[in-house]
């Protein structure tokens, strides 16, 4: 009798949790007071489950000239794909803050591990900023419970506390969606649906942690999910050739899902997104452009400059999901982040022609006076070679970032002698660092205009 009514028990505290677990993730305060403002659901029966409160709006900039980044997290960031998004972003985008950046993703992590060799790892460098993208592994990949919840909100509120000891500028991200089961953990349970349920309460726990603590929000899950769930409709999609956001295995995200993580990050550190406007009075002949770009001429209808800052280069195909380009079409990276404007003022009658580089794009006069975002237009580009070049060292970079903070300080180099292993690494890792700002050279390049049948 006593071990049925221990069995009762325990049934109605796992019972309360349950209920806990839903009413944090999925069911709003019914009330006007009530604290928090919630998402807009998606008229969709995927989202049935789903209530997660209001993501912040970015705040102003958070980087500063000379800020040293650490991106950190677990294998989603040892993948060196949204980080590596990240540091060409900053190199070739907004070279006038000259950040510098390193990575430090750890495959398998939990915010109790970051946690464990931060110091060592990371403060070792000084950082002045950090992102910080764990939950996944934190989920452990089975259904919420509050105790769960309780541990991550308590280890990542320790991870941001810690680096504000040492004036560390924080962005807190959320997890992730999942896109399948986890097949490669054994102890997961429960279904899709309920992992994903669980991501959203991780979600909301690290907005709260942000909030609580006065740093910046990245919100990685609610997009990356309503991504996940409307890209096969916007992008051919077949059982064969399914498009995944989430990835191949549902966890780690390929190309596409990796920009939206880049994404939500820049946009938490206030980046506007003004690359350059370049404006052209046909009828004075005379041309103008923001600060990065120099008009060095500008006669029978071609434009001369020299560009000391980029766009973001993101070509592939639309309809691949291992595309950047195809991933900036699930959030509007080249709104908020990339706009590199072509205007044409003046008296403007017809269609016109517009050629830059190799690539020719007819236009409509009002389109012209309204602005024509050029990288969007023009995936291959003048600036293509030199991005490459830049992306090409920073990937370089990042790959070295991973064997030495993993295989040597965490060998038997750095356990024998960690300041000396510390010292050997940085004079390897230098010149891949300045490969970067070697590779990041000014651009000329021509845009011709003309009018279509003259």
């Amino acid at each position: 009798m006593k071990h049925r009514i221990l069995l009762l028990l325990i049934a109605a505290i796992l019972s309360c949790q349950t209920l806990l677990a839903q009413s944090l993730a999925i069911t709003p305060l019914q009330t006007p007071q009530g604290p928090y403002e919630y998402e807009v659901i998606p008229d969709n029966e995927a989202f049935r489950s789903f209530n997660p409160r209001k993501s912040p709006e970015p705040g102003p900039l958070l980087l500063r000239e000379g800020d040293r980044l650490a991106i950190c997290g677990d294998s989603i960031t040892e993948q060196k794909m949204y980080s590596r998004i990240i540091e060409t972003y900053l190199t070739v985008c907004d070279p006038q803050l000259d950040v510098t950046v390193r990575q430090y993703g750890w495959s398998g992590e939990k915010t109790d591990g970051f946690l464990r060799r931060m110091d060592q790892d990371c403060l070792t460098f000084q950082p002045t900023i950090a992102t910080l993208s764990y939950g996944m592994n934190d989920s452990r990949y089975r259904p919420f419970d509050v105790t769960n919840g309780r541990w991550y909100e308590d280890h990542y509120t320790a991870i941001v506390r810690r680096f504000k000891e040492h004036d560390v500028r924080v962005v807190v991200g959320s997890p992730g969606c999942a896109g399948k089961i986890a097949s490669w953990v054994g102890s997961r349970a429960g279904t899709l649906e309920q992992h994903n349920i669980h991501l959203c309460a991780l979600r909301d726990i690290a907005m709260d942690v942000a909030e609580k603590e006065d740093v910046r929000f990245a919100d990685v899950f609610w997009p990356m999910l309503q991504a996940q769930v409307f890209a096969p409709d916007q992008h051919p999609s077949t059982l064969e050739d399914p498009y995944l956001v989430a990835g191949d295995d549902g966890i780690h995200p390929g190309w596409a899902g990796q920009v939206i993580m880049a994404w939500s990050y820049l946009r938490a550190m206030g980046l506007d997104g003004e690359i350059g406007t370049i404006t052209v009075d046909i009828e004075s002949g005379a041309a103008t452009a923001s600060d990065g770009h120099s008009v060095q001429s500008f006669e029978n209808g071609t434009l001369q400059l020299v560009s000391s800052r980029y766009p973001f280069c993101a070509r592939g195909d639309l309809d691949d999901d291992g595309s950047i380009r195809s991933g900036m079409t699930l959030v509007p990276f080249p709104e908020d982040l990339n706009r590199f404007v072509l205007k044409v003022s003046g008296d403007l009658p017809g269609t016109y022609r517009v050629q830059w580089g190799d690539a020719v794009r007819e236009y409509s006069a009002e389109e012209l006076i309204n602005g024509v975002q050029l990288p969007v237009d023009f995936p291959e580009n003048p600036f293509c070679a030199a991005f490459d070049r830049v992306d090409a060292a920073v990937a370089a970079k990042q790959a070295f970032e991973t064997t030495q903070v993993k295989r040597i300080f965490h060998g038997p180099e750095g356990r024998a002698d960690f300041e000396a292993a510390v010292r050997e690494t940085e004079a390897q890792r230098a010149p891949l660092a300045a490969a970067i700002a070697e590779a990041m050279t000014p651009v000329t390049h021509s845009i011709e205009i003309q009018r279509v049948g003259q």
